[in-house]
């Protein structure tokens, strides 16, 4: 079975909207997209490039595919890695809406999402991982279903008080470990971790 990964990236108070340009998502009249840019450096690149030796193919939402498939099916340079297996790897779309995509190696997944996804994730090489990039509204849909396997979150240190967020409110209570971490130069956490079990509660005592 391959592993289902969920790479993103997030504000100190967990928002993940339009993190790439002022124009990326406006949804809810959403005014400061663009907030990562002031913290990308050759750390964050380097993350990325290793999250991008590992996908055996790619699952994504409509909002994310339409505009990952506006850019990187014209970056022909064979020396660009995340390009290479964006363009030559299957693509998985999970909408009800796209009837048509136009990228190469791209499978439209309608109707019961979550299940179509747990027969990917069966069907496909237990040594590569199925990766979601972004795709906000399907990862929360998943996380709800327990199908996600690992977070790889790059947390940019702001907080912005508003925005759509990656945890949805009243979702599953869940404890997660920890398994790699690293600090950039400018300051972003490179986290990832793997849920592990139902949170915990208790109460502060003295002895």
């Amino acid at each position: 079975m391959a592993r289902l990964t969920l790479t993103t990236f997030v504000t100190l108070d967990g928002v993940m909207q339009a993190p790439g340009s002022p124009e990326e998502d406006r949804a809810g009249g959403f005014p400061h997209g663009g907030w990562l840019a002031p913290f990308l450096d050759a750390d964050t690149d380097r993350f990325v490039d290793e999250v991008f030796e590992r996908p055996q193919a790619f699952l994504l939402g409509r909002r994310t595919y339409e505009i990952y498939a506006s850019y990187w099916p014209g970056v022909t340079d064979p020396a660009d890695g995340v390009a290479a297996k964006l363009n030559g790897l299957p693509k998985y779309v999970a909408t009800h809406t796209l009837t048509d995509p136009r990228w190469a190696n791209t499978t439209l997944l309608g109707g019961d999402v979550p299940a179509e996804v747990a027969r990917l994730k069966e069907h496909l090489d237990g040594d590569g991982e199925l990766q979601i990039h972004g795709s906000g509204a399907l990862a929360r849909t998943l996380m709800g279903h327990g199908l996600i396997d690992e977070y790889h979150l790059v947390v940019a240190p702001v907080a912005l008080g508003a925005g759509i967020r990656l945890f949805p409110e009243g979702g599953p209570p869940t404890a997660f470990a920890l398994t790699a971490s690293r600090i950039t130069a400018s300051g972003a956490a490179l986290l990832s971790y793997r849920p592990a079990e139902p949170a915990a509660f208790g109460g502060f005592s003295r002895s």
